[in-house]
């Protein structure tokens, strides 16, 4: 079991620098097939490390499957220089004009830009081993013109600065340019003192344009832009403040989905751990709703059905929810094995893995009898299954499933024929359940080409208090 915040990129840098050595040393790397998959105005060292970083990631990431479905630029605003401080932490394009330069001792570069008063207003950082790829050195191009940078802004020495990390993030622009206004941000969306709406969606394979050399996902072709468009479409008649999502390749992706396409919907919280899944598929949550300590699972094992040991084979995600004014509740995000690739269609894996969360959640249980939590995701069983049987449980401790709500010819998660069936499911605990708001159980149909999912998503609603 791993407790942690604050997770980490994918580990590209490694064997980046790994594969620029040897081919420097005049070595030939070989590549490896990751193997099939199983289921659908001054600085510090510490400164200049990082932008170092940066620009090493970006190398290494270069080498695409395909044109990405989503770019960055399409979430960059276009601000003016001094408007920078209303977007520290985020990258921008910004315009202004360089009124001198500065050297460090190390070489690195420092173009400033005027402040009504004394000293730069802003400051473009340029690394010495980044200014030494411009033709002509930066402090000798760049005094006096208008530029347009692309970069992150940060505070330093309680300046901003907006780090350039290569050549290319600078341009020059002509002098009659005229300055953008001042940039509108996303207005706050309203607080709801009353009620938290949660969802649960697989999303349908959620995939990046780029080669994970440690997953394999070279089967997966990234998700088609119309179907990303689609998808948003769906999530934003949703208005949940939280949506647990399956079928998610990594962070990246699904940052650059929620900047890209739900920027003004308010998920400031994207949650998403690497799982246990060979293909890459991981479990994730979109938050509008402030959030606390994260654990994964995904190193727990436990024997299956047949008493072999295994893993959760996705991960199982434990999320602390702390809505301001409310009572803090837990979210469990599962995705159970599939119905493929086995003799017994997966049976004995998922009761396996609805073994493990239901011990997880009766020792929950036994220290709070009280405790609020819910447990969401696609489970790739029916109620009457015995994956779910085992999940609700009996008892005091049973979970409420809320499902009688539904006409049963609506009750369908997975879209396509077949199989049509609803197998995806939000169950609360049983003090939970008390705010549970009657009558909000629902789900909303569509398909891969209406929605951008062959999954249907959940909706409930429950009292903050």
């Amino acid at each position: 079991m791993i407790t942690k915040t604050i997770r980490s990129r994918r580990p590209h840098l490694v064997l980046f620098l790994l594969g620029s050595w040897l081919v420097l040393a005049g070595c030939n790397p070989v590549a490896r097939d990751a193997g099939g998959g199983d289921d659908k105005a001054g600085t510090t060292a510490g400164q200049a490390t990082a932008a170092s970083n940066d620009s090493v990631k970006a190398t290494a990431n270069s080498e695409k499957k395909e044109k990405p479905a989503l770019s960055i630029d399409e979430a960059l605003p276009t601000i003016a220089w001094n408007d920078a401080d209303r977007f520290l932490g985020r990258q921008v394009y910004l315009i202004g004009r360089v009124q001198g330069t500065g050297t460090s001792d190390g070489g690195h570069v420092f173009l400033n830009f005027p402040a009504n008063g004394q000293g730069s207003s802003l400051t473009g950082f340029i690394y010495h081993t980044v200014a030494r790829q411009f033709p002509v050195p930066p402090q000798e191009s760049f005094p006096g013109k208008l530029v347009k940078i692309r970069g992150e802004l940060y505070l330093y020495d309680n300046v901003p600065n907006i780090r350039i990390a290569s050549p290319q993030d600078i341009e020059v622009l002509p002098d009659d340019t005229p300055l953008p206004g001042k940039a509108q941000l996303p207005p706050p969306r309203p607080r709801n003192t009353e009620f938290v709406t949660i969802a649960s969606y697989n999303v349908l394979n959620m995939f990046d344009a780029f080669d994970d050399i440690y997953r394999a996902d070279d089967g997966t072709p990234q998700k088609p832009r119309r179907q990303l468009d689609s998808l948003a479409t769906s999530i934003r008649a949703l208005d949940a403040d939280l949506i647990a999502l399956a079928e998610v390749e990594n962070r990246g992706i699904l940052e650059l989905f929620n900047d890209v396409l739900l920027a003004d919907m308010g998920y400031k919280h994207v949650v998403q751990f690497e799982g246990n899944d060979r293909r890459g598929i991981d479990v994730a949550l979109l938050s509008r709703v402030p959030v606390g300590p994260v654990t994964s699972f995904r190193h727990l094992t436990f024997p299956d059905k047949n008493g072999t040991l295994i893993s959760f084979r996705r991960d199982l995600l434990r999320v602390r929810i702390e809505p301001e004014g409310g009572t803090p509740f837990d979210m469990y995000l599962v995705h159970f094995k599939s119905r493929g690739g086995t003799d017994d269609q997966g049976l004995s894996t998922r009761l396996g893995e609805a073994e493990m969360t239901r011990k997880l959640l009766d020792q929950q249980l036994a220290a709070s009898s009280d405790a609020n939590f819910v447990v969401c995701g696609d489970f790739n069983a029916s109620l009457e299954s015995p994956t779910l049987e085992t999940i609700i449980g009996t008892g005091n401790g049973a979970l409420k499933h809320f499902v009688d709500e539904i006409p049963e010819e609506d009750r369908v998660t997975y879209n396509q024929n077949p199989y049509r069936s609803m197998i995806d499911f939000i169950l609360a605990s049983p003090t939970m359940a008390k705010r549970y708001v009657p009558g909000s159980y629902r789900i909303v149909q569509g398909s891969p080409e209406i929605s951008g999912s062959d999954h249907n998503p959940v909706v409930a609603k429950f009292r903050l208090q």
